[in-house]
Formats: C-alpha cells, structure tokens, sequence
C-alpha cells in the first residue's frame, strides 16, 4: 500500500509540473497581451509588462513562476490589483466546491438507486421508463437544464429563488441542473454492471441458500457492481467544479466560475494558470482517493 501510495504521489507530481507547463506556454502564445487595451498607452503597458516581469524572456518568466509554484505561489492578479491568486481561491473555492458536493449528493442518492431499480425489474416498463430519462438526461446540456428550471420553478412559478447562494432554497435549483447529467449518467453504468453482478455464480449460490432478496441485492451484488460508479466519482468531481462554472454565472453563484471566465476574457495569466493547476491537483488528489477506496469496496483488489 505504502509502495503504491509513493507511486501515485511522484505521477502525481509529474502530472501537475507538465500541466503547469502546457498551462504556462499555451497562454504566452496566444496572440495579444493582458495591457493591449485600446485605452492603454503604449508607455502604460510597457511599464505594466516591467512590473508583473513580462518584458523578460519567456524562458525567464517560466523559470520565475515555477519557482513561485514550488512555494505555493500562484502569483498575483493582473486585473484584480491588490488581490493575490491564492486570495481568490481560498475565497471562492469554497463557495463551488459546496455546490459541488451537494450535486455529487444529488447524482448519487437519485442515480444509484434508479440503477439498482431497473436492474431489478430488468425489460419491465419501469425499467424503460428510467432508462429512456436516463438517455434524455445525457443528451440535454446542463445550461439548457439550468434555464429551463429557471424559467419554471424560478420565474413561472416563483417557487424558488433564482439569485445568489444564501439559503438552502438557492441550492436547489444549480445543484439539480449539476447534478442531472451525471445522475443519469450513474444510472446507466449502475444498471449495466448490476445486470451483470446479478448473472455471477455467487449471486445464485445466495439465492440457493435462501437470503432474502433484499440481502442479495444490497449487501452482495451493489457492493461489486457499485465499483464503476466509484471509479467514475472522481470524473464527476472534476466536471460538477469545472462544469459548474457555466451554472454559476447563471444562477449569479459567488464561486469561482464568474473570476475564471473573467480571467480568461481578460487574459489575466496568473488567474488562469493558478486555477488550471489548482483544479488539476484537486482531480489527481481525488484520482488517489478513489483508487484507494476500490480495496475497501472489493476486498478482490489488492495493491501491489
């Protein structure tokens, strides 16, 4: 376990120092600067570039950020003065990283057992019922979900509040419109690996010995088949964050998703960059998490 726990660590290392490099060169060779702006001078930007370091070569300026990011350093904002990259996020992550949880919540307590259900009553007309919504699930876009419980339960019927994230109420509506593609989504890879779970020799041998079916299902075929959708976990984690960003700014959310798109509209670097590696050490982080927990579910995987 040890020996497997350094292995990921170093890839892990690995993974984020050529993230933060890919990150790092694909914003300085985008045509333009975060100073050119039509009102700015060119002794104005001459002078910006000088104080963030950016009239130094490139080589120079990458060596110079990634010794600020061995410190932990993302730097500071070039639109946001005064305000550091890590100010932000320690502000505004939260804020996203909640909503995230409570959709993850949302996709799991409404996928899994939708899964498990039309397993169950495999080719029955409940089976197809969640399977057909499980499919339209898919193919909607969240923003799409995200208007159209806005105008409904927002607008239309005022049930719900429709601004900000100040009341259990504003969570409903983002963490639903989140939450119903990887619901879906769960569903699907749920029902498939429990159609085949239920089909192995030791799930008839429980049968045989007369457990009753709700033991069978629940304590010996959902704890194999639910692997997949553990494995997926770390997936969904990375896409309800970075997904979420287009929900925020619909719902007016004070995540992180209104400074990112700002940040790439107005070519702050330090804010783009920080984000990428940040929500890039995040997925790896739960990458490890998940692969860890696959001993605890399947006692048949061990770690060499």
């Amino acid at each position: 376990m040890v020996r497997f726990i350094v292995k990921r660590v170093f890839s892990a290392v690995v993974t984020l120092f050529v993230v933060a490099t890919l990150t790092f060169f694909l914003m300085n060779i985008v045509p333009g600067g975060p100073f050119n702006t039509e009102r700015a001078s060119k002794k104005t930007v001459e002078a910006m570039e000088r104080k963030y370091g950016l009239d130094k070569p490139l080589l120079e300026q990458y060596t110079m950020y990634m010794g600020r990011l061995l410190r932990f350093d993302l730097g500071d904002s070039y639109k946001r003065i005064g305000f550091s990259v890590n100010q932000i996020i320690g502000e505004k992550f939260p804020v996203s990283a909640g909503l995230g949880v409570v959709a993850i919540c949302f996709a799991l307590l409404m996928g899994v057992p939708a899964g498990v259900y039309a397993a169950y009553k495999r080719n029955s007309v409940v089976d197809r019922i969640i399977m057909f919504i499980a499919t339209l699930g898919i193919a909607v876009p969240n923003f799409v979900m995200a208007t159209t419980l806005l105008l409904l339960f927002g607008v239309a019927l005022g049930w719900l509040p429709t601004l900000g994230l100040s009341s259990w109420q504003h969570y409903i509506m983002p963490a639903i419109a989140l939450s119903f593609f990887p619901s879906c989504f769960i569903a699907r890879l749920t029902r498939s690996s429990m159609l085949d779970v239920l089909g192995q020799d030791y799930i008839k041998t429980a049968r045989a010995k007369g457990l009753a079916e709700r033991k069978v299902i629940f304590k010996h075929a959902l704890r194999i088949s639910i692997v997949p959708v553990v494995s997926y976990l770390a997936i969904l984690s990375a896409g309800v964050l970075t997904g979420g960003f287009v929900i925020e700014r619909i719902f007016t959310v004070p995540g992180m998703g209104k400074f990112f798109i700002e940040s790439i509209n107005n070519r702050d670097y330090p804010l783009v960059m920080g984000t990428t590696v940040f929500f890039s050490a995040v997925l790896i982080f739960l990458n490890l998490i998940v692969d860890l927990l696959y001993g605890v579910i399947d006692p048949r995987i061990q770690y060499d």
